[in-house]
């Protein structure tokens, strides 16, 4: 069964995950960027969800993680809990 790991930020606004998007682009720390602005608990640890499978994540969420290329960053990308930035850090098929 495919598994993958990724990192994410989750904000309240589209607008504010666009400006988040930029900063990463524009060379800011994915990590230190989810800490200071994530709404998941797990932006203390800088976005981090550990390794996952398909179906644990909302669908949105595995949309993404199972198609998208590794270590670029995804988004926004809307869920039921907010805004994402998403980027995979690893996949096995």
């Amino acid at each position: 069964m495919a598994t993958a790991s990724a990192r994410h930020i989750l904000v309240e606004s589209e607008s504010q995950c666009e400006q988040l998007k930029q900063q990463i682009a524009d060379g800011g720390d994915f990590a230190e960027l989810a800490k200071q602005h994530s709404k998941c608990p797990s932006g203390k640890s800088g976005g981090g969800l550990g390794e996952f499978g398909p179906g644990r994540m909302v669908k949105e969420f595995d949309e993404v993680v199972f198609s998208a290329n590794l270590n670029e960053v995804q988004g926004p990308v809307k869920t039921q809990f907010g805004y994402h930035l998403l980027e995979v850090t690893a996949r096995t098929e």
